[in-house]
């Protein structure tokens, strides 16, 4: 349908992680042109939900610094793909013991998403995790090492997104989606303990 074609990358800048390519391009009509991409490996999120005695659902977040934006930033557990090949539950399920300490007995997609599909190839894999389990943090780097972990229920988490208090788009889309799944009814809630008790 697209017509489009991709002739080709100059590498501009190659990163830890990610680099940045001039690509080059062919539309429709025959008109090239040129495009700055940002080539990633891609990156996982998790949304660890627990549940109280009651059935009460919390979430827990982590509020971390991030560079780009100079600022601490408020977000679920989440990290790049960089170990080649490994599997994206795998990698949510190793990001989550390293930056809350959880280790999750169940791990659910919610969704794959372009986080920024102007800009860059990135693929966000979106995950639920549940019947979580208190382990020691691994945490890496010095925004890892100075980030706090914020355990909230899940009511005031979705209300912060609605004033605004919550920017992170994999966190706004991954609490819409969980309070969805929580509207419809269909999240197990017996027979799963809570491992910390929510803040406030």
């Amino acid at each position: 349908m697209s017509g489009f074609r991709h002739l080709g990358d100059s590498l501009v800048h190659q990163g830890y992680i990610w680099h940045v390519a001039v690509g080059r391009f062919e539309a429709p009509d025959g008109t090239t042109f040129e495009r700055d991409v940002v080539r990633s490996p891609g990156a996982v999120a998790a949304v660890p939900l627990i549940f109280d005695a009651e059935g009460n659902p919390s979430v827990v977040l982590v509020r971390q610094y991030r560079a780009p934006y100079d600022q601490y930033v408020l977000e679920i557990p989440a990290g790049m793909r960089d170990i080649d090949d490994e599997p994206t539950e795998l990698t949510a399920y190793r990001e989550l013991i390293e930056e809350v300490g959880l280790q999750a007995g169940r791990l659910e997609p919610l969704t794959q998403f372009f986080p920024s599909a102007g800009m860059t190839d990135s693929v966000l894999h979106l995950f639920l995790a549940t019947e979580l389990l208190a382990v020691e943090q691994q945490l890496h780097g010095p925004e890892e090492q100075h980030l706090e972990v914020v355990h909230l229920p899940f009511d005031e988490a979705l209300a912060m997104v609605e004033r605004g208090e919550i920017r992170d788009a994999k966190t706004i889309i991954g609490l819409l989606l969980v309070a969805r799944r929580l509207e419809r009814g269909d999240l197990a809630t017996q027979g799963i303990d809570p491992v910390v008790e929510p803040d406030g």
